[in-house]
C-alpha cells in the first residue's frame, strides 16, 4: 500500500484544461438554445418540455459512461477514450445546431449534443479522483470550475461581440441570426482542441495500481437490496396516482414526465429486489439503492441546487427581453438585444465563478467545505431573487456575482465532500449516480416550472428565477446537514501552493 503521488499545479492544469471546450460548448447551449427555440417558433409555455433532452440525457448516459470507464482500459487509459468520444460527437453537434431548419431538428440535435457532453463530462469528474491524492482533489475541483469559469464566459459573449465588430444579429422569419451561427463554429473548433489537449499531455493510472493506494476507500460488504421493494412500491403507486391525476384534472403534459419517471424507479427497485443478475442494469442500481450515507446528505444539497440553476438557464432569456427590454417580439430589434445581453449576463456570472474558483480553496481554508458551500449557495440565491427588484438591465450584472459563486461552488465543493467517500473501483459509476441529483431536479423543473408560472404568477418567467434563487437557499439550509470529512481541508489548502 502506498501513498497516491501529489502532481505539479501544470499536471493539474494540463489534466483540467479540457473541460475548457466541454463548458465552452455547453455555455453555448445554455446561453442559446432557448433563443433558437424561440426564433423556430417554440411558444415559451413550451420551452420547458423542448428542455427535457438535456436533463434526460444526461440521467441515461452519465451512469452507463461511468460504469463502463470503471471497467475500460485502452492504451489511452481508462477516462481520456469518454473524453474523445464525447468531444467529437459534441463537435459535430455544435456545427449544425445553428442551421436546423425547423423546431423539431433543434430539439432533436439538443438530444445529441447533451448526450456527447455527458459522455466527456462525467469521466472528467472521476478522472480528478482517480489521479489526485484527497488533499489535492479540492484544487483539482476547483481548477475545473476556473476552467468551466473561463470557457463560459468567452462562449456566453460571442454572439454579442460577434454582433459589435458588425455581424447580423437579427435574421429573417425561421432563421438563426449570423452570430449565433459563427458563435457555434468558433466553440466547436475551441472544445475539440482542449480536449485533445488533456487527452495527449496526461497519463493515467493502471487500474491495479490506482487500487492498490492507501487512499482507495474499500467497500467492505454487499449492499442488502432485500428491502428495495418496499420502496419501489411506494414510488409506483405515487406515479400510478399522479399519472391518474394528470389524465383526470386534464394537466399540463409535462407531468407526465414526472409520473413516469416515479413508476420507472419504482419499477426499477422493485425489480432489484427479485432479479439474480448480475449485469450493469443491475449493479447501477443496486449502487443507487445502497449508495453511501454521506452521498445522501449531499443528494438534497444538489436537488435544490440543480433546481435553481435549470429555471436559470431556461428563463433567463424569456425574463429579461420581456421585463428590462420590453419585448417577446423573437424578430424585434429589441428582444435580440435582450437575448444578447442575456449571453453578457452569463459571461458574468461565468467569470465571477473563474474569479469564485480562485477564492474558494481560501474560504475552504478558513471555514470547512461545509460552510463554504452554504455561504456560496445564499449568495446564489440572492443574486436571483434580485431579478425581482432590479429593472435596469445593466445593475443585472451585480445579481451575476452571487450566481457566480454559487456556480463555481456548486462545480467544485460537493465533488470534494463526495470523493474521499467512494472506492477507487467505482469512482466513475458513483459520479455517475451522483449525476441523478443534478438530472431529476432538472426533469422536475421542466415538469412544474410551466404549470407554478401559470397557476400562480399569471405565465411571467421572471417569477421562475425568483423561484431559484429560493431553491439556493433551501439547498444552503441541507448543507449543514453534511459532514465535512475525515481529511481536513488544511491539508487541501496547503497544496494549492504547489507549482
Amino acid at each position: 500500500m502506498t501513498r497516491k503521488p501529489e502532481l505539479t499545479f501544470w499536471q493539474i492544469w494540463n489534466m483540467c484544461f479540457g473541460f475548457l471546450g466541454i463548458q465552452f460548448g455547453f455555455a453555448l447551449q445554455n446561453a442559446n438554445v432557448s433563443r433558437i427555440f424561440q426564433t423556430l417558433g417554440a411558444d415559451v409555455a413550451d420551452i420547458p418540455a423542448l428542455w427535457i433532452a438535456a436533463p434526460l440525457t444526461g440521467l441515461i448516459v452519465q451512469p452507463i459512461v461511468g460504469y463502463l470507464s470503471d471497467r475500460t482500459w485502452t492504451r489511452l487509459g481508462r477516462r481520456r477514450p469518454y473524453f474523445l468520444i464525447g468531444a467529437v460527437l459534441t463537435t459535430l453537434a455544435l456545427l449544425v445546431m445553428p442551421n436546423s431548419p425547423a423546431l423539431w431538428v433543434a430539439a432533436g440535435l439538443l438530444w445529441i449534443m447533451d448526450a456527447s457532453i455527458n459522455i466527456s463530462m462525467e469521466p472528467f469528474r472521476a478522472f480528478v479522483g482517480d489521479q489526485l491524492p484527497p488533499r489535492q482533489r479540492p484544487l483539482g475541483y476547483a481548477m475545473q470550475s476556473f476552467f468551466i469559469g473561463v470557457g463560459s464566459v468567452v462562449a456566453s459573449l460571442l454572439p454579442w461581440l460577434l454582433a459589435r465588430i458588425g455581424i447580423s444579429n437579427v435574421a429573417g422569419t425561421g432563421g438563426i441570426p449570423d452570430t449565433v451561427k459563427y458563435a457555434f463554429y468558433l466553440g466547436a473548433a475551441v472544445l475539440l482542441v482542449s480536449v485533445l489537449w488533456t487527452v495527449l499531455s496526461t497519463r493515467e493510472y493502471p487500474s491495479e495500481q490506482l487500487e492498490s493506494f492507501a487512499d482507495n476507500v474499500v467497500e467492505t460488504q454487499a449492499t442488502d437490496v432485500s428491502g428495495a421493494w418496499r420502496v419501489g412500491l411506494v414510488l409506483l403507486g405515487i406515479g400510478v396516482v399522479l399519472l391518474a391525476a394528470i389524465r383526470f384534472y386534464a394537466l399540463e403534459k409535462e407531468l407526465y414526465l414526472l409520473a413516469g419517471g416515479f413508476t420507472a424507479f419504482g419499477v426499477l427497485l422493485a425489480w432489484l429486489s427479485a432479479t439474480r443478475s448480475q449485469g450493469m442494469l443491475r449493479q447501477v442500481t443496486g449502487d443507487l439503492y445502497g449508495m453511501p450515507a454521506p452521498m445522501r446528505r449531499l443528494a438534497w444539497v444538489q436537488f435544490f441546487s440543480w433546481f435553481a440553476l435549470f429555471a436559470l438557464w431556461i428563463y433567463t432569456t424569456a425574463a429579461v427581453t420581456a421585463v428590462h427590454f420590453g419585448s417577446t417580439d423573437t424578430h424585434s430589434a429589441a428582444y435580440n438585444d435582450g437575448a444578447n445581453w442575456v449571453g453578457v449576463l452569463f459571461a458574468a456570472y461565468n467569470g465571477f465563478a473563474a474569479v469564485a474558483a480562485i477564492a474558494i480553496p481560501w474560504m475552504v481554508r478558513r471555514w470547512g467545505l461545509r460552510l463554504s458551500h452554504l455561504v456560496n449557495l445564499w449568495l446564489g440565491g440572492a443574486g436571483l431573487l434580485s431579478f425581482l427588484l432590479i429593472r435596469d438591465p445593466h445593475w443585472l450584472l451585480l445579481s451575476m456575482v452571487g450566481v457566480g459563486f454559487a456556480w463555481a461552488s456548486i462545480l467544485s465543493l460537493p465533488y470534494a465532500l463526495l470523493s474521499d467517500n467512494l472506492p477507487a473501483a467505482k469512482m466513475g459509476v458513483y459520479m455517475g449516480i451522483f449525476n441523478f441529483f443534478i438530472v431529476i431536479p432538472q426533469l422536475l423543473a421542466a415538469s412544474v416550472l410551466g404549470l407554478l408560472l401559470r397557476v400562480f404568477f399569471h405565465g411571467q418567467p421572471i417569477w421562475a428565477l425568483a423561484m431559484g434563487g429560493a431553491s439556493l437557499l433551501v439547498a444552503g439550509l441541507f448543507t449543514l446537514r453534511v459532514s465535512e470529512p475525515a481529511l481536513e481541508l488544511s491539508a487541501a489548502s496547503a497544496s494549492t501552493g504547489r507549482h
